[in-house]
């Protein structure tokens, strides 16, 4: 027998050089074998006559005879799936099977292209127990994410997004009530993959700003070889994925005709009421003359007149290279698109430069940049007449001209027109982004290596706004208005920390990491407003007589951290990982300063157990289970500080005042989660899926309770309350048909249940009629119930619901709300999520489409008691207002119609409805031309494609979409309100990508 030799060495990825841990090293035809640490290293004991195989799942295997080599470094070729079999795990990576947390993985090559303009849409529907909601339909505007449902009441419920290793700012900066995105400003194309930390083993390296999970973003680096460029150009339109239907002029007549009677039959309106002039108040015709609106030449269609064509065009272009000393990657975007509401626009420019040096055997340098300017045609608000959707309340008897003066003007419509905010204002707010970092690594040993890293994010936010005399009817100001403002936000980051791996006795893997973390930010927010404007012609506030308002202030906050994590693997079947990390920051109390956020999970590999070889169609099968603490720091900078406030004082003489009373003892909130997961393979593979279930308790809620009016403040902000989330995730992958044709199907499901367990006895309210109470889901409704109309009369009937001593409910009816006991009449959470996927390829055609859904939850439209009232004020009114209530015996559900008489307005379980949808998100088809084409024209890869976005919607809500929460309510407790909030848009593009 051969003397055994041990044989070394390292396995890369040969795309780009990148070490992979966790590849299997065997000596083919024996059992031993061992696993590459988390370096890429390996070690094991072989003979000259021996083979090795190097596998690892999404690589090609490759068999090596040892010879007399003692170091063997190998390269491993990637196949279709190789991105998603390797996870980011936050300073540092992981094979996808001997992860012991849950980490749910997007490839950037999955939302590369799509037609938003943030890379969050592109991700509702493909990641199980991950909730995106647009509030709007508008570009630019605020997003929530909710990872496994909301973790506080008062703190923040978005997640940490890391992007190459630097916290981003994600949090709106501006002034503007209507939330603006800074995570627009990022370039998706550049992202190479996205991995969503969501239990505790996952995300507790993050500590105290993990409980609402984290979200690190891989961007796109350079691969060794032959420079490659790629372009691509993309241009389409979008428009309304639904309108809805308004009474033209003959129906609003005769609805509102019926209402002034009916007014007048209950006493309360005078006779008058019937004559034309309450039609001619709204087409400014002399009084009497019924011309315009009774014979039909005034039939405005308003809504219309709130969207406009939505063009966009986007262009890339990337280049990436290099050889085995250098690697880089470079790129360039620019995007310019309409929306579909009036004067909303979105426009970026971006440019990305990744550069990598091999300085020596042992020391890597590297740097990546991102430069970024966006500007966005901003909206006013769901809530303000100016917003463009609020236009569909002017009655269709108003002309869009002022027939008096045959121009737009602001006296002659119910309320503002939002059309002279169109022709005589501008909204547009710029940013100007930087986010980078340089780093050092090297390489002490095989198993050991030391990074350091620093990186900025620098954001900077202007906001230029001017409204014309024109508007005055809004803004109050007869000859103009003009707003400016400044945010700066700087965050610097820096990362230190060792990775060790090892393999003893080719039968126990560890790898670790060790290290530290600091960050401090820096924002400063400068303003001014200025009037009266000699002209439109000037719009910048230096032109304005009267300087009335102005302001300047900043704010800071830092994190020191230390953090740890190992993994042990024992005969490739028993895992282990433990990680554990110090956080301290300025935001809490002297006393509690410090926080510890520890995790363990394990993991079973049953497949490699000797009594599962005789199941051969078994590929995998892997139990693994998780606990750990998170913590929440979310909140204000100062919240813990004793403040004063600086105030004019009295008659020009300065002073201070007392504004906040501190709390030294304030601390985290903070995060079990406990994690069951099985994971599983069948038939090599080609079918596999996983299941996980989980316990979420948060404990030591921040809210702000009442302290004794002798204390001189009426508030204090106190560590009290628990809330708890559980639900259950569900994963399939399968590869339905193979050769030729393939066809892959993806599949997720989630099912979370939050309910809030403690609050001290408060009850915090939020939105039109949401609530956060005790023993109910955050943001449930709250109000009376709606009971129909009273056949005899018309009246709009409500249930009392007076408790009985048996603690029954009285259900008896009364058309008076203020007799109507209040109750839980909805949820805004949804019980299930989800979405589906299917890829379909035949040589070079490819189709691929994506359904994504939600259902259980409940959506209350505010606007309904304008919107759908049953002619209760001059507002238009939805068609389904025809079915009111008109004669004794009648049967409906829309009351009679009553000016004025406030019957079935009150808010109401009558304007609650379902939210259940089911969208088809994305559907594209593409070709890839032959090489034989392609090669003649020297070109690597031609790619054509069309792609279609929000295409079709199955919903029963009766809203402009099912997919909102109005923008100027939307928090953690206002959850879904529709208040004149945009639809999503509908939008088709066409493109092509060149490589060459």
């Amino acid at each position: 027998m051969a003397q055994e030799a041990r044989v070394t060495g390292t396995v890369t990825s040969a795309e780009d050089g990148s070490s992979l841990p966790g590849v299997s090293v065997q000596v083919k035809g024996t059992q031993r074998g061992t696993q590459t640490d988390a370096t890429g290293g390996y070690s094991i004991e072989a003979a000259p006559n021996a083979v090795l195989i190097f596998s690892f799942v999404g690589f090609i295997p490759q068999e090596i005879a040892v010879g007399s080599s003692s170091t063997i470094n190998v390269q491993l070729a990637g196949d279709i799936r190789s991105l998603s079999e390797v996870v980011v795990t936050g300073y540092g990576t992981q094979s996808k099977r001997n992860l012991t947390g849950n980490i749910a993985k997007v490839s950037g090559a999955e939302i590369a292209n799509t037609p938003v303009t943030t890379f969050e849409q592109a991700l509702q529907g493909r990641a199980a127990g991950v909730q995106v909601t647009s509030l709007n339909g508008k570009l630019g505007q605020g997003m929530q994410m909710r990872i496994r449902g909301s973790s506080s009441v008062t703190a923040s419920n978005e997640p940490l997004y890391v992007l190459d290793g630097i916290p981003l700012t994600s949090r709106d900066q501006g002034t503007s009530t209507a939330p603006q995105n800074p995570l627009a400003d990022i370039n998706f194309n550049d992202i190479e993959s996205i991995d969503i930390l969501k239990d505790a083993s996952a995300a507790a390296i993050y500590g105290a700003r993990a409980s609402n999970g984290v979200v690190l973003i891989t961007t796109k680096k350079g691969k060794s070889g032959k420079t490659k460029f790629n372009v691509s150009y993309q241009m389409g339109s979008s428009k309304p994925t639904r309108l809805r239907q308004w009474l033209n002029t003959a129906q609003y007549v005769e609805l509102f005709s019926e209402a002034v009677q009916n007014g007048i039959d209950a006493g309360y309106l005078p006779e008058s009421y019937l004559t034309g002039s309450t039609y001619s108040r709204f087409t400014r015709y002399a009084a009497g003359d019924q011309a315009g609106w009774e014979n039909g030449t005034i039939d405005t269609d308003w809504q219309a007149e709130a969207f406009q064509k939505a063009p966009m065009g986007q262009f890339d272009i990337s280049a990436s290279g290099g050889d085995d000393k250098t690697r880089f990657f470079v790129s360039a975007q620019a995007l310019d698109q309409k929306g579909i509401l009036i004067k909303n626009s979105f426009k970026r420019l971006s440019g990305r430069v990744n550069l990598d040096h091999k300085a020596t055997d042992r020391l890597t340098l590297g740097v990546n940049v991102n430069l970024a300017r966006t500007v966005n045609g901003r909206l006013s608000n769901d809530n303000a007449f100016s917003t463009p959707l609020q236009i569909i309340a002017l009655p269709p008897i108003t002309p869009v001209i002022d027939p008096r003066t045959n121009e737009l003007s602001g006296n002659y419509t119910l309320y503002f027109n939002p059309l002279l905010n169109r022709d005589f204002s501008s909204n547009v707010s710029t940013s100007y982004r930087t986010i980078g970092n340089i780093f050092a690594e090297y390489r002490f040993a095989n198993w050991l290596k030391f990074r350091s890293e620093v990186g900025t994010d620098i954001y900077n936010l202007n906001e230029d706004q001017y409204f014309g005399k024109e508007t005055s009817r809004n803004t109050g100001a007869p000859n103009g208005l003009g707003f400016s403002s400044w945010a700066q936000v700087t965050n610097y980051t820096s990362n230190n920390f060792f990775t060790l791996g090892h393999t003893f006795a080719d039968r126990h893997d560890v790898d670790a990491t060790l290290g530290m973390t600091f960050q401090k930010s820096e924002a400063s927010f400068n303003s001014v407003t200025g009037q009266e404007f000699p002209s439109n012609a000037y719009t910048k506030i230096i032109s304005s007589a009267n300087i009335t308002a102005g302001s300047s202030s900043g704010s800071n906050f830092s994190f020191l951290s230390y953090f740890a994590r190992a993994n042990y693997r024992f005969e490739n079947k028993y895992l282990l990982s433990v990680s554990g990390r110090v956080d301290g920051s300025s935001r809490f109390g002297a006393n509690n300063r410090y926080g510890f956020f520890p995790a363990a999970s394990v993991g079973w590999i049953i497949t490699e157990e000797s009594f599962m070889e005789g199941i051969p169609t078994l590929s995998l099968l892997k139990l693994r289970g998780s606990y750990g603490l998170t913590g929440n720091a979310e909140i204000g900078n100062f919240d813990s500080y004793g403040l004063y406030r600086g105030d004019a004082g009295y008659a020009g003489v300065p002073g201070q005042r007392p504004e906040q009373i501190e709390n030294p003892d304030l601390r985290w909130e903070q995060t079990t989660q406990t994690d069951i997961g099985l994971e599983f393979g069948l038939f090599s593979g080609r079918l596999s899926g996983e299941v996980d279930y989980y316990i979420k308790n948060t404990r030591d809620l921040l809210l702000n309770v009442n302290v004794p009016g002798t204390s001189g403040f009426r508030t204090q902000l106190r560590n009290i309350g628990n809330l708890e989330n559980k639900g259950w995730e569900f994963v399939l992958r399968s590869d339905n048909t193979t050769g030729a044709f393939k066809w892959n199907t993806s599949l997720n499901l989630s099912a979370n249940r939050n309910k809030i367990v403690n609050l001290d006895g408060q009850v915090i309210t939020g939105g039109f009629i949401n609530r956060a109470v005790e023993g109910q889901p955050i943001g449930s409704f709250f109000s009376i119930e709606y009971a129909g109309v009273d056949p005899d009369n018309g009246d709009a009937l409500y249930y009392r619901n007076d408790e009985r001593p048996d603690g029954t409910f009285d259900r008896t009816t009364t058309n008076n709300p203020n007799e109507a006991q209040r109750v839980i009449i909805g949820n805004p959470n949804p019980k299930l999520i989800g979405g589906i996927s299917n890829s379909f390829a035949y040589k070079g055609l490819e189709f691929n489409i994506l359904f994504q859904g939600q259902t259980g939850n409940d959506i209350y439209n505010g606007g309904g008691k304008f919107q759908s009232a049953n002619g209760d004020f001059f507002d238009n009114q939805t068609v389904d207002q025809l079915d009111r209530w008109q004669k004794p015996g009648d049967i409906t559900n829309v009351p009679q119609a009553r000016l004025f008489g406030a019957n079935g307005t009150a808010e109401s379980s009558r304007y609650l409805q379902r939210g259940d949808y089911l969208r088809l998100k994305n559907a594209t088809l593409s070709y890839n031309l032959p090489s034989a084409i392609t090669n003649r024209v020297k070109l690597d890869r031609v790619r054509v494609y069309v792609t279609g976005q929000n295409l079709l919607t199955f919903t029963k809500y009766t809203g402009w979409d099912p997919e909102v929460n109005a923008d100027y309510l939307a928090g953690n407790i206002g959850l879904g309100n529709d208040f004149y909030s945009a639809p999503q848009a509908k939008t088709i593009i066409v493109g092509i990508n060149l490589g060459f």
